[in-house]
């Protein structure tokens, strides 16, 4: 079982180096996220299998896989998967080991796996049990961090799931803050930092397992 301490917003010490994974605000027509996965991890299926390296760069309404070199290999367009409402993507993962591109989108209390291989198809879809809405989303080793808001014994609170992707189902979930997770960071893969909204301004430390 994961194990958290809170601590008071602003009040976690710098940290050597750069994070492994920044959430980002969307913004249309300027990046949103950006996850690098390098070629030994997995091969995208398909012509484009022999790029040295690729990458998924996410503009709220689309994310376009490329090589590192700028290429572009497919573009996955928002509006045409999810036309019942409005949305934008608020986090995506590129699993290139696994043939997916995984993501949330606002609004929504799902996530989505999409195959390499066909971006046009429909994605899977991953029910949350008891989320209301999710808001961020990170990989830590083999996992899937999901962040949002869903019912704890008849409450709302903010809530983090912690999926298996390669089995696709939920391991834990976590109840984290009494606000909804708003963000979350991984620390060397061995921590987890999840971040609450104004009404808590607190942040929890996650120890990965």
């Amino acid at each position: 079982m994961a194990a958290a301490c809170h601590v008071p917003a602003g009040s976690v010490p710098a940290r050597s180096g750069p994070p492994t994974a920044v959430p980002a605000p969307v913004a249309g027509g300027s990046p949103s996220g950006w996850d690098q996965c390098p070629q030994s991890h997995g091969r995208l299926p398909g012509p484009h299998a022999p790029h040295p390296a690729l990458a998924s760069v996410g503009t709220g309404g689309s994310i376009m896989v490329v090589t590192t070199s700028g290429v572009l290999c497919q573009q996955l367009k928002l509006d045409e998967n999810f036309q019942e409402r409005r949305t934008a993507f608020l986090g995506f993962q590129l699993l290139p080991e696994q043939g997916q591109l995984w993501a949330v989108c606002a609004g929504y209390d799902d996530v989505y796996i999409w195959a390499l291989g066909d971006l046009g198809r429909p994605p899977q879809r991953l029910r949350l049990q008891d989320c209301a809405e999710v808001r961020c989303m990170i990989r830590v080793k083999k996992q899937i961090w999901v962040g949002g808001t869903g019912l704890s014994q008849g409450k709302t609170k903010g809530k983090i799931y912690v999926i298996d992707a390669e089995r696709r189902t939920v391991e834990k979930e976590l109840v984290a803050h009494s606000d909804t997770v708003k963000t979350l960071c991984s620390a060397e893969d061995r921590y987890v930092l999840s971040g609450s909204g104004r009404e808590e301004g607190k942040i929890a430390i996650w120890t990965v397992e």
